[in-house]
């Protein structure tokens, strides 16, 4: 008796693909924006929040104070008692002087009020590359990522590149949104005592040119910020342990060497260089506007009219697209990319087994 037996031919698998790497690179930043969210996304609002919850009470301090002064008779223009708190009496009263100098005071406030955000992202960029390698060989979580097909490169600029662009990005949308609500705040204040919010605020300030500045300065912070990320990660992946004692003694260290024996004198150069240019660098390239201090005659940048000119020269496109041109930072962003690599090839083989 013949059986006969029935084949099905199942349908054969077709060739798997792999994935495209800007895909896998995408889902890199993913993983560390959910691992890190507390410091790359609530720190920065947090800190705006607290900002404006400062200038509220400031506000509501100075209206208290300025009551006071107007009760006791003590606002008066040209010789005539007024109420302190009739804007649209005393917008009529400004000169055109006057009015020159309340637009750089509105700027100069919109500008720091929305500073915030960027004092915080300081200390999050900071220890976010101190552990950035360290964390994972120590709880073991190393190895099932290596397990997976994600080369070195690519886990290890996920992380330079969430430390030097979506954390300053985020950080420069929360201070944006900060000055826009700090605007808003005094808009009321000056809408409820007769003022034109239009004519005294918005009209003066320049908004746009804030918030250009405000995301055009990121380019600036990753290039200046390198040598210090790429050093701190360096030190995260080489480091058995304590990687923070690691990344702070040694540059302090060098630097008391240098200073204790004259070692720059060699070069004839003074022990003040390399602080600044070598301890300073490792260190404070992830504090926003460092920059500033290697800039010439940044010293004059603040304290008359000409330095409060030069800050928002800053906060400008043009101020930003200078910056650009400092041969510090190049410099810098070649010796912190060295880091990067060092930090790359010391990841194949640094599982600490």
């Amino acid at each position: 008796m013949n059986a006969i037996v029935e084949t099905h031919d199942s349908p054969t698998p077709g060739p798997q693909t792999a994935p495209h790497p800007t895909h896998k690179f995408k889902l890199l930043l993913k993983r560390e924006f959910w691992e890190h969210r507390g410091g790359f996304f609530w720190a920065p609002i947090i800190a705006g929040a607290i900002s404006l919850l400062f200038a509220l009470m400031g506000i509501i301090v100075g209206l208290v104070a300025g009551h006071r002064a107007a009760a006791a008779g003590e606002f008066e223009i040209d010789g005539v008692q007024v109420n302190g708190f009739d804007l649209a009496m005393l917008t009529s009263k400004l000169s055109a002087d006057d009015l020159a100098k309340l637009s750089q005071g509105i700027d100069i406030s919109l500008l720091f009020s929305g500073m915030w955000p960027y004092i915080v992202l300081a200390f999050v960029v900071f220890f976010y590359c101190i552990g950035a390698l360290y964390d994972e060989r120590k709880d073991r979580s190393v190895l099932f990522w290596k397990s997976l097909p994600l080369s070195d490169t690519e886990t290890v600029l996920s992380k330079v590149a969430s430390a030097t662009l979506v954390a300053p990005l985020i950080a420069g949308l929360v201070g944006v949104a900060t000055m826009f609500g700090f605007l808003t705040l005094i808009s009321i204040v000056v809408l409820l005592h007769g003022g034109n919010p239009f004519t005294l605020l918005w009209g003066p300030a320049h908004l746009f040119t804030l918030t250009i500045g405000h995301l055009t300065w990121i380019p600036v912070f990753a290039l200046w910020a390198l040598p210090t990320v790429g050093w701190l990660m360096l030190c995260s992946v080489w480091a058995r342990s304590k990687p923070f004692l690691w990344a702070i003694m040694i540059p302090l260290f060098a630097g008391i060497f240098v200073s204790w024996f004259d070692v720059m004198e060699l070069f004839n150069m003074q022990s003040g260089w390399f602080w600044s240019n070598v301890v300073g660098r490792l260190l404070l390239g992830t504090v926003p506007g460092s920059h500033l201090f290697y800039r010439e005659g940044s010293g004059d940048m603040i304290g008359d009219n000409e330095g409060v000119q030069a800050l928002l020269h800053e906060a400008s496109l043009s101020g930003m697209v200078e910056n650009l041109t400092m041969p510090e930072l190049w410099i810098g962003a070649i010796v912190g990319a060295a880091f990067v690599f060092a930090a790359i090839r010391l990841r194949r083989w640094r599982d600490d087994n």
